[in-house]
């Protein structure tokens, strides 16, 4: 290679580090044009040439280590065969040589780098002489080569490859051995991280995990010693543990308690150690509740130490009347104890944790210290969602306690007040509304006037929303003269406040209060209205300034909300001043900067008006939809990123991290994507308004759609996107079949995959039942064999996946820390498999709908595992009654056959008409009444019967009830002498039977059915003697109930 051109690449590294972003990006697109093997055999001269500055020297290893991380299978194959084995060999002997601590881990990386991908596809190690190499070092007297070894094993645990079985006890030897160096504190904390690295690459590998429990102890010792030389690193990979591989600590778990709860307790450890410290307890009562919660000194003694970082709060003069919110320090040890604690409890349960807790908030509370005074306060709102159920009925006590804290000397706890009251109403709502109104109206409300400050204003204003969002329109009714009166007042003084000081922070509270009020009251604000719109439409209009942009963004949105809730009448009077000022604000739209607060407020207001104005917002839409798709458009900043880059960029605002092994990590830049979830809702919201009138959107908005079905950043993004697939069906209606069949094909694949992909079951739901909607607006034919095919291996996948979770559910019931906190768990997990299955019942009902007795072959694919479904279960969930009652008389015999004896035991069964298994057992009823009527050759009626007759009436499913009574009236009525009884001896019994219909409301009176029970009744009347044995033998209710029937008849 030419001197000259590596000299080059020096001035080109050194430009790279260049301070001058212009300097920067040239050296970037310059280097991007070398190509790959090229750039190997320049960067590894940089890092050989000793004369090269040092700078430079370590920006060509971490340049060398992306290259071979991102760009591999370009760059290495392509140099030859002898090259492959220079670089190697080089590398290597660059670690031994090296004498710089930083570039040798440096050089270190790029050989784990380049071994992870030199391990192939049978986990054969292509690079032996690696393996031969960390041997070698890990025994040397050279530190710098032991540090150097054990950093690419810690980089690259699976560095062993398939050899891994065969080396074990070589590797737990050399870990353990140098994690006894006394000499070296650094080999000791690297052996440390590695052996943690070690146990997560391998966290399913049970007998591993245990082959390597007794090296927790030294990872511990060493963990304590690296604390306190300010190393956190051992610590960290603490954590990960306890994040993802709990059952590790198990044999050793009181030492890793105590060691933890010893630091988190250190003030002389940085706030950061602490923290990390405290995280371990609290990643183990979230993945590891059960196991933790055995150990019940530890949490009691963690719970102080929590609730002591609560309180570690600093003065500020300022607080009381500051304008703008500081966003939460979330570094401080106020915030970390406050998450830690909401976190703890939710994990643990409040069963454990209230009594627990309970005593020190109160001691707090009564401590001359408003620090302590104000933790304890903010200690309550935290544990609220995970002592729910305990705090229940202990909530009037704590209510008019914290009630006492809102007329507190010190403004931050009367501010911590309005945070308990506000967390409580959104915790325990409607019942806290429906138990405190009185209370809490009052006082909020009072507070609201507290003029010595203004946070304590805004955020008793902030709680007074919370209250209002959830609670009942006739609760509210009564105090509205007063809250209007208040609100109104307190937003004429901001508003002037506004004017003279240029404050802000309380007014923005304030409307939004409105907002909340009118949201909840709907028509009832209409006397009202006039009070406060001409105040907000100039608030609209004059509040242009840059700093009044949040202010302006929610005075939109109390308009919008106001409008929504007086209805079209009312609001039309200002309809047109309002679409104005809207359409200004979307004209000037285009110079809004990104982040502006008012471009989601804006894109609400508009789905509000299209509601309001219905079908006349049409007009609008050209304005609307520009910049709408531009927000749902969004593309979030993504990386992968290895180690090393992470360490560089976590403090980089608005990135959030996941990791996802071999020391990688992907990251996304979370700005936006609260926008574009919104955006894409309310594109979902036009569809379903405008139906028709949105038709010249449907392309490219399904354009857009479509793909977003695969968004995994933002749950809310994909469910928008399988929301609208239907609606948009429902738009394109009317450009005729050959558009509509072109869009569904352009939706059917991609939902029919992501059915089969999408990873969260709430998410899953809404795809599925968006899936049943399209093939119900598309009919007959929509489906080609290829979808059947992959639609019946997804649905057989879903099924299974069900009995498969069942046995792990089982397998838990088994584990050592099982307890009842568990069995709940297990139970949440078992209704969120059974909704599923519902949905998956919902695209069977929707497919047999619409293509009848055709489907049948393909659904017998699923049969078995139907049969299954009912034998495991009592949930029948209309899976496949769905089917048999709505079909069965297209069903086939050998099917009916095989789930006649089915049906018969989930009937049977003791709790078959238990509250969550009542609609199955009618279903089941009905199915067997629907096979006896389509199909009485393949069963033995004569038996059936006399049963079937015992099981009624149905009166939870009424779609079923109307079946089942027309079918005995249709046995009634042909005199059947099975259903009679010898001698008319069954008719008491069957006007028992019509008399509980009748009581359950089973038939609606206008149904033709009513009318053929009410004569099967008259006949009877007629009967004279034996119409008074069967009266005589109802009681008042059923009498009272025939009269009834007779009556509306």
């Amino acid at each position: 290679m030419a001197a000259t051109e590596q000299e080059q690449f020096y001035a080109l590294l050194g430009n790279l580090l260049s301070p001058d972003n212009a300097v920067r990006k040239q050296a970037e697109e310059t280097y991007e044009t070398i190509p790959g093997p090229s750039k190997i055999t320049y960067l590894l001269q940089a890092i050989r040439n000793n004369a090269t500055p040092e700078e430079a020297r370590q920006m060509a290893a971490v340049l060398l280590r992306r290259l071979l991380s991102s760009a591999f299978e370009e760059v290495y194959p392509a140099l030859s065969p002898e090259d492959q084995t220079s670089v190697k060999s080089e590398l290597l002997l660059f670690i031994q040589l090296e004498v710089q601590s930083t570039m040798r881990k440096k050089i270190c990386d790029i050989v784990a780098e380049l071994a992870r991908n030199l391990i192939d596809e049978d986990g054969n190690n292509q690079w032996p002489e690696v393996l031969k190499f960390l041997f070698d070092s890990v025994s040397s007297q050279n530190v710098g080569l032991r540090e150097a070894a054990l950093h690419i094993f810690w980089n690259f645990p699976g560095i062993f490859g398939n050899q891994q079985q065969h080396y074990l006890d070589v590797i737990k030897r050399m870990l353990v051995q140098c994690m006894q160096d006394q000499e070296h504190p650094s080999i000791k904390t690297l052996s440390a991280r590695a052996a943690a690295a070690f146990v997560l690459a391998n966290e399913l590998n049970a007998p591993l995990l245990k082959h390597f429990a007794d090296l927790l102890p030294g990872i511990l010792q060493a963990l304590n010693d690296s604390c306190y030389q300010n190393d956190d690193s051992v610590l960290k990979s603490l954590v990960e543990i306890a994040d993802s591989v709990p059952k590790y600590l198990r044999p050793h778990l009181e030492a890793t308690l105590q060691l933890t709860l010893k630091l988190c307790a250190d003030a002389s450890l940085s706030n950061m150690q602490r923290q990390l410290a405290l995280e371990v307890i609290v990643a183990l009562s979230e993945t590891a509740a059960a196991m933790l919660r055995r150990h019940t000194n530890i949490i009691a003694q963690a719970i102080p130490q929590m609730l002591a970082m609560m309180v570690d709060l600093e003065e500020d003069e300022d607080w009381a009347n500051a304008d703008e919110l500081a966003d939460d320090d979330f570094d401080s040890n106020a915030v970390a104890g406050e998450s830690a604690l909401d976190r703890m409890a939710c994990g643990l349960g409040g069963k454990l944790v209230l009594p627990m807790i309970k005593e020190h908030i109160m001691q707090m509370l009564q401590n001359p210290d408003w620090k302590y005074r104000h933790a304890g306060l903010m200690a309550l709102s935290a544990i609220g969602e995970g002592c729910h159920q305990q705090m229940e009925g202990i909530l009037n006590e704590i209510v008019n306690f914290v009630l006492l804290f809102l007329q507190d000397p010190h403004p931050r706890v009367r501010y911590a007040a309005c945070n308990a009251v506000g967390q409580m109403a959104t915790d325990f709502a409607p019942g806290f509304q429906k138990k405190f109104h009185e209370k809490v109206i009052g006082a909020l409300l009072q507070t609201m006037e507290d003029q010595g400050s203004q946070r304590v204003q805004a955020h008793a204003a902030a709680a007074l929303i919370n209250f209002t969002e959830d609670c009942p329109k006739s609760l509210l009714i009564p105090y509205l003269d007063n809250l209007v009166k208040h609100l109104h007042s307190i937003m004429v003084i901001k508003l002037q406040e506004l004017i003279q000081k240029g404050t802000k922070l309380v007014l923005e509270q304030v409307v939004t209060s409105i907002a909340s009020v009118a949201d909840t009251v709907e028509e009832k604000f209409v006397p009202y209205y006039d009070l406060f719109m001409p105040s907000l439409k100039h608030i609209v209009e004059n509040a242009v300034q840059k700093e009044l942009r949040l202010l302006r963004g929610k005075t939109i949105e109390c308009i919008s909300l106001i409008g929504l809730a007086v209805g079209k009448e009312k609001f039309m009077q200002d309809a047109s001043d309002v679409m104005q000022l809207l359409l200004k604000t979307q004209t000037d739209f285009s110079d809004l900067e990104d982040d502006d607060p008012q471009i989601s407020y804006m894109i609400s207001a508009w789905a509000r008006m299209c509601k309001i104005l219905g079908k006349e917002f049409q007009q609008y839409l050209p304005v609307v939809m520009g910049p709408l798709m531009k927000t749902a458009s969004i593309k979030p900043e993504v990386a992968l990123l290895d180690t090393q880059d992470m360490e560089n960029m976590s403090d980089d605002d608005g990135w959030e991290f996941v990791s996802i092994g071999d020391q990688q990590s992907f990251g996304i830049k979370t700005a936006g994507l609260e926008e574009k979830a919104t955006a894409c809702q309310m594109l979902v919201c036009y569809a379903k308004e405008l139906k028709e009138g949105f038709v010249e959107y449907t392309e490219q908005v399904v354009k857009l759609m479509v793909p977003l079905l695969k968004f995994y950043f933002h749950d809310g993004v994909r469910v928008a996107a399988a929301e609208s697939m239907p609606l948009l069906l429902e738009c394109a209606r009317v450009r005729g079949p050959e558009y509509l069949t072109q869009m569904w094909h352009f939706m059917c694949d991609a939902l029919i995959k992501a059915i089969g992909t999408e990873p969260e079951s709430d998410v899953l739901s809404e795809i599925m039942h968006s899936f049943a909607k399209c093939i119900e607006v598309m009919g007959d034919g929509c489906l080609n064999n290829e979808h059947f095919e992959e639609l019946g291996g997804i649905l057989k996948e879903k099924l299974e996946e069900h009995f498969k979770n069942q046995e792990l559910r089982q397998v838990k019931r088994q584990d050592e820390d099982y307890d009842e906190q568990v069995e709940e768990s297990l139970q949440d997990e078992d209704d969120s498999d059974v909704y599923i299955l519902t949905k998956v019942s919902d695209i069977l009902h929707s497919i047999f709908s619409s293509y009848k007795e055709k489907v049948l072959p393909w659904f017998e694919r699923l049969l078995p595992l139907i049969v299954n479904l009912i034998v495991s279960t009592l949930f029948f969930f209309n899976l496949n009654l769905v089917i048999f009652c709505k079909d069965t008389h297209t069903y086939r015999v050998t099917v009916l056959v095989k789930a006649l004896p089915l049906l018969v035991r989930v009937i049977q069964s003791p709790d078959a008409k238990a509250k969550e298994n009542v609609n199955a057992t009618e279903n089941c009823i009905s199915a067997i009444g629907k096979i006896m009527k389509f199909k009485p050759d393949c069963i033995n009626v004569e038996e059936v019967l006399p049963h079937w007759l015992s099981w009624l009436p149905l009166h939870e499913d009424k779609e079923e009830a109307v079946h089942t009574f027309n079918y005995l009236c249709d046995l009634l009525e042909s005199n059947n002498p099975i259903v009679l009884g010898p001698n008319n001896s069954n008719l008491p019994r069957i006007l028992g039977i019509i008399a509980d219909g009748e009581i359950h409301e089973a038939i609606k009176h206008e149904d033709p059915c009513t009318k053929r029970l009410a004569n099967v009744v008259r006949q009877v009347q007629t009967s004279g003697g034996l119409w008074t044995e069967c009266i005589s033998q109802l009681n008042a209710d059923q009498q009272a109930a025939i009269q009834e029937l007779l009556n509306s008849a």
